[in-house]
Formats: C-alpha cells, structure tokens, sequence
C-alpha cells in the first residue's frame, strides 16, 4: 500500500462557496471530508474503491464512504493530466471520542490501494492528504 501524507495547510485553493457548502453538511450529518492531492508524474488514470473507509483507533468502529468527486469509483477510471490533481472523499460520521483514525483503501490490487494512517480528528472533520 501507498502512505499518504497529512497536510495541515495545503496549497490548492478550494473554492469558498465549496468549503462552506461542505462545512454545513459535515456539521449537519456529521461527515468527514478528506480533500486528496495527487501529483502525477505523467497523463494516468485514478479511481476510489467503495471499500475505502476511516477506522477509528480506540473502537471497531469505521466510517464508510459515501460519496467522492472529481474520481470515478471501481471498476471505472478517471484520466487525469500530469501534475497536481485534487478529489474529494465524504464518509459517514465518526463517533464523539474518536481522537485518532486511519483512512485505508481497501482494494483486490493491494499495490495501488492508499493509506493515511494517525490522522489526528480536528473540530472541522477537514482533511487534506496527500496520496
């Protein structure tokens, strides 16, 4: 598996009626967001896999995945150009005492899944990580 990197301040600009969107709804149902940077060293292709969810650390809880944007899901491929790509994955809420989560994607082709591990929960329930 790919690690992922936490970023604390990226350096994409996402657009301000999006955050504040998603800002609404996170607090509305309870979801984390987890905004994905990808560079790409050349034209290739990307997808999610549905089975693609964050574990909580202190319980046997994890949160599914219920919606992405700017990727295609498995078994369908995104083309993307080379350079710094960006997509957007929602998952169902974590519970109140999480502090510490994993975001593992798991997928039959174990090399080209990902994984964040530690990602320390903050009060926005925003991430950015950098796969």
């Amino acid at each position: 598996m790919n690690n992922a990197t936490i970023i604390k301040e990226p350096s994409i600009a996402i657009s301000s009626e999006l955050l504040e969107e998603l800002s609404t709804q996170i607090h509305e149902q309870g979801q984390i967001i987890i905004h994905c940077i990808q560079q790409a060293e050349f034209p290739s292709f990307i997808r999610i896999w549905p089975t693609t969810y964050l574990y909580d650390h202190h319980s046997e809880h994890k949160s599914e995945l219920v919606h992405a944007e700017n990727i295609c899901y498995y078994p369908h491929w995104k083309v993307v150009d080379q350079g710094q790509n960006s997509f957007t994955l929602i998952f169902s809420g974590l519970p109140s005492h999480c502090s510490v989560f994993d975001l593992i994607e798991q997928c039959e082709n174990e090399s080209g899944a990902f994984k964040a591990l530690n990602i320390i929960r903050n009060e926005s329930d925003v991430y950015f990580v950098k796969v």
